[in-house]
């Protein structure tokens, strides 16, 4: 179930550009952007990702600084090839190239490989660019690093250099739910997704790193659920990056129908609160202020997935619900602008 693109060579917009020059971004709101990002994702997987990928580039109040492209399970039904970041690297290239991005030297590799051990990082390019872009003493803006996967790279970065956790806060869609937030869906996985990508890793970052912490976790991000309706009439007629965003999960929804007892209304693009949480952040006191968290000690994390108190511990925020209306709105929006923008009416 593989979505590596094929060789198909999409033909030259008109105009191309680099991160920072966009034009569809000469819009409100004006100025700078307020924040750095950081995108990290396994590429090769659900296609929730790559909504979230266009979202962020089509943002204008953040400068995108590295997309991390990040490995799956070894056993993913998605990419079962042992070399899933590699491939991630193929499909974001190829979504810069339908929407002419030429600053393709911001695409990086992570490892193909789940830490071994809780003291020892998995080397990458992608680790490397990480340290550099948060040790950077030339800017002052603040800088996210927004997970939808694993955690692989973000805890090698940290096991390299610790001093990384002073300078970001990590946003990560991923972990099962928290006792007395939320309980479980029905028959859930015994250990939550993303996080079993790389159990280590998660053991890394809750437990040993002191990496700023917003969660959004399994109950949350199944609350981000989009129609079938809503794909067809707010994205697929959103020109061709529109279609090809759709396409994506229409293949994945035919191709799971058969195993799940049948065709379903709804897909959820659970990892979307990753821009909310970012660039959808209120203009005065900058927070995300339409969505709700609660602020607790960030628990140990078990290689299990299972949450245990630890005294002393710093504060993370869990978030309890994410506002979709701000965040669905705006993508399907900033399609349709895009695609104005593509066919020269803007």
């Amino acid at each position: 179930m593989t979505r590596i693109p094929t060789g198909e060579q999409h033909p030259a917009r008109v105009h191309q550009w680099s991160l920072g020059e966009t034009p569809w971004q000469q819009i409100p709101p004006a100025g700078p952007p307020r924040a750095r990002v950081i995108i990290d994702n396994d590429f090769a997987g659900d296609p929730d990702d790559l909504y979230q990928l266009v979202h962020h580039l089509l943002s204008p109040s953040v400068d995108i600084r590295l997309v991390v492209a990040s490995h799956l399970r070894a056993d993913d039904p998605f990419d079962p090839s042992g070399r899933s970041a590699q491939n991630a690297v193929a499909v974001v290239q190829d979504v810069f190239a339908r929407m002419g991005l030429t600053s393709t030297e911001v695409v990086v590799a992570g490892s193909d490989e789940p830490l071994q051990d809780r003291s020892t990082p998995r080397p990458a390019p992608a680790v490397d660019a990480i340290i550099a872009e948060a040790l950077r003493d030339d800017i002052s803006s603040p800088l996210f690093y927004v997970a939808g996967g694993g955690l692989t790279d973000i805890a090698s970065a940290y096991l390299t250099e610790p001093r990384i956790a002073e300078r970001l806060t990590l946003v990560w869609i991923g972990g099962g739910e928290h006792e007395g937030l939320a309980v479980p869906p029905p028959n859930a996985m015994p250990i939550e997704y993303n996080l079993l990508i790389d159990p280590v890793a998660g053991e890394v970052v809750f437990t040993d790193s002191t990496i700023p912490l917003w969660q959004v976790p399994r109950d949350v991000y199944r609350q981000c659920l989009v129609s079938d309706a809503e794909l067809r009439v707010r994205v697929a007629a959103a020109g061709p990056l529109g279609r090809y965003l759709y396409d994506e999960v229409a293949y994945v929804c035919a191709m799971v129908a058969p195993h799940l007892g049948g065709a379903s209304e709804t897909y959820a693009l659970g990892d979307s609160p990753l821009v909310l949480l970012t660039a959808l952040q209120s203009v005065f006191e900058p927070d995300p202020s339409s969505s709700r968290y609660v602020a607790r000690p960030t628990p140990t994390l078990g290689v299990d997935g299972t949450y245990s108190d630890a005294a002393g511990a710093r504060p993370m925020r869990v978030y309890t619900w994410v506002d979709t209306r701000l965040m669905f709105e705006d993508m399907y929006l900033k399609l349709a602008e895009f695609e104005r923008w593509q066919g020269g009416v803007s």
